[in-house]
């Protein structure tokens, strides 16, 4: 059930990834990025051998660079995974946003398929942005994976989740809108 906070926080380095590149890029753009990410949430019982987890994955978002990896903003996504307990497939949607440090955001969806407590790969696709980000298009491959789960039961068959892993684009591509011409 933490791929699917894994999904919501590739989502979020994507995202940071475009804040840390200048404004108003004119040609199409790939990076290599990834997010370590925590994420919380209550997984609920929705049927025979089914589960469902709600809840929202955050975390620092970098780009690699030739000089190592570079802090380019902060994610948080929203997200649900469904669980088939009977087969331990997965699937899980997201939406992310992601904060560069001069405030301008990145959105993307997320969805992703997978083996419930292994992770999950699918594809991650920007939604829109403001300032420096307005109208930014693009997305690519993720992989999500957790490593870290720790769990506790709650009154009605709640139970309450915390996970943490890391988000993986190995080819990230986005395209901002022209600059506008100089005057």
């Amino acid at each position: 059930m933490s791929q699917l906070r894994i999904c919501a926080a590739g989502l979020g380095l994507l995202v940071a990834v475009l804040t840390a590149l200048p404004a108003f890029a004119e040609t199409q753009q790939t990076v290599k990025a990834f997010a370590a990410w925590t994420g919380r949430g209550q997984i609920f019982e929705t049927g025979p051998n089914r589960a469902t987890f709600v809840g929202s994955f955050s975390g620092m978002v970098f780009v690699e660079t030739e000089q190592g990896p570079l802090d380019a903003g902060f994610m948080v996504c929203p997200a649900v995974l469904d669980v088939d307990l009977s087969t331990g497939k997965q699937e899980a949607k997201g939406r992310c946003a992601i904060t560069a440090k001069d405030g301008a955001r990145a959105y993307g969806d997320v969805a992703c398929k997978g083996v419930h407590l292994v992770g999950c790969d699918g594809d991650f696709t920007f939604t829109g942005g403001t300032d420096r980000f307005e109208g930014i298009t693009g997305g690519g491959p993720v992989t999500i994976r957790s490593g870290l789960h720790d769990a506790a039961a709650g009154p009605g068959n709640i139970v309450q989740e915390s996970a943490g892993g890391i988000m993986i684009w190995k080819a990230l591509t986005y395209k901002l809108p022209d600059a506008p011409a100089a005057q």
